[in-house]
């Protein structure tokens, strides 16, 4: 098997700025001199926004809905502090993700495979293509439930849905990519419109935000279970290959590495609004005493307090999360497969330049949306091994991010981690191991741990 090699971008400014390539590259002594103007460094960051807010707003899926949700409709506004907490957890994962692609040209895969060896970058590999799988079957779930609960067939809707998504990265350009799908991401601003619509007690929501509160009823199994499930949903172990590829293949350079971190931490903010608001609509069938078995049928719960039109906006909401879900995690793996077999794989090329990418690409989807149409698949069975295998894979992806962020032969001084990060990012580290053990646990057994039910 040969792996893709990009040799670490060099210091050196081009001759010729690129498209995301800043004056400070062309002229560093010059643009050092004098200060930018600010309808340049506002145009710099429009160039180089993108992935960091895909990729966060992305991560507020299908599974990300229904856990959400989940937690206002069993626990209110009670877990809301939460996403507080969450906010630079998350910024800080995705910040050193940003770094090492922009620092290497490369995407996670390749490099894993690079500097730990086959064994590990098999290992790796192996894991993201299986996780990402699962999970993909777990949006066209979504899809299919959506569709019947609006009244069409999923038997067309799901295919519709494939292709849309098979047509949407098949453009040759990575910008007509980007822009269209950061129009998705936009769709998602409903979300704080819906959240106004279910008229939450606004004093107890900005309280519980910012103070940390036990629910009434105590410290209990399916507390634990939901808190470490609010935080294995918003870090998902994609999220780390799929950012760093698309920073790759955007082309970032040296002088974007600021705005780059400016656009993660914006999708951090909006990642963490979003899930705010999904737990408040949760909390209005908490206070109403409603129930439901899926999201899909929680939206027509909900028609008396947000009328027909909220309840479609709903609908459609879980429908569009669905599918940015799904188009994020489908790269994610075609970009870590390409990369690891020495393929062209990038947005930038056609289809007939790029066969070996795109093909991973569509068949992922296309399987996935497959697997969710047979009668009497094991949906449960999948959504368990989701947990499980993000259990394992998210803590070792992770420890591997912090080591490659710790070469300074690979990177340099100037992209090597400093001490300060190494604090923050192994205490981060830990902390997701604890839960992601606990979580994976807890999706094998059941009933553990029983002491605290």
């Amino acid at each position: 098997m040969s792996i893709a090699t990009t040799p670490v971008a060099s210091s050196t400014p081009p001759l010729v700025a690129g498209p995301t390539e800043s004056l400070g590259q062309v002229f560093p002594r010059q643009v050092g001199r004098q200060k930018v103007p600010l309808r340049h460094r506002l145009s710099h960051f429009l160039m180089v926004a993108g992935p960091g807010l895909i990729v966060m707003v992305a991560d507020n899926d299908a599974g990300a809905i229904s856990t959400y949700t989940e937690s206002g409709a069993h626990f209110g506004t009670s877990l809301l502090w939460i996403m507080l907490l969450l906010l630079p957890v998350t910024y800080f994962v995705q910040e050193m993700v940003a770094r090492l692609g922009i620092a290497t040209g490369e995407g996670l895969a390749s490099i894993i495979y690079e500097r730990f060896g086959v064994w590990w970058g098999r290992f790796c590999l192996l894991d993201l293509l299986l996780l990402n799988f699962l999970t993909l079957v777990t949006e066209f779930a979504a899809v299919a439930l959506v569709a019947r609960e609006l009244g069409y067939s999923p038997l067309v809707v799901v295919p519709m849905a494939a292709i849309g998504l098979i047509v949407l990265v098949g453009t040759g350009s990575y910008r007509r990519w980007e822009r269209m799908t950061l129009l998705l991401c936009g769709l998602n601003l409903a979300w704080l419109a819906l959240a106004v619509m279910v008229r939450p007690d606004w004093g107890m929501a900005a309280f519980d935000s910012v103070v940390p509160s036990m629910p009434r009823g105590g410290l209990s199994g399916d507390l634990v279970f939901m808190v470490v499930a609010i935080v294995g949903t918003t870090i998902a172990p994609w999220q780390l290959f799929f950012q760093q590829s698309c920073v790759a293949d955007k082309r970032l350079r040296f002088a974007d590495l600021k705005a780059a971190r400016f656009d993660t931490a914006i999708g951090a903010v909006a990642i963490s609004l979003f899930a705010g608001c999904m737990m408040l609509i949760g909390d209005a069938m908490f206070r109403g005493g409603l129930h439901y078995e899926d999201p899909a049928q929680m939206a027509s719960a909900l028609r008396p307090l947000i009328g027909h039109f909220g309840r479609d906006a709903l609908l459609l909401l879980m429908l569009n999360a669905a599918v940015l879900g799904a188009t994020a995690i489908s790269l994610s793996s075609a970009w870590a497969w390409g990369e690891v077999m020495g393929w062209k794989n990038t947005l930038q090329a056609r289809l007939h330049e790029a066969p070996g990418f795109y093909s991973a690409y569509a068949v992922c989807t296309a399987a996935a949306a497959g697997v969710t149409l047979i009668p009497g698949a094991p949906l449960q069975a999948i959504i368990l091994w989701v947990q499980v295998l993000a259990g394992i894979m998210l803590p070792a992806a992770i420890v591997f991010l912090q080591l490659l962020l710790n070469d300074r032969e690979m990177l340099g001084a100037r992209f090597v981690n400093r001490p300060w990060n190494n604090v923050v990012n192994w205490s981060v580290i830990t902390l997701l191991f604890g839960l992601s053990f606990v979580l994976a646990v807890r999706a094998l057994l059941p009933a553990w741990p029983s002491f605290l039910s």
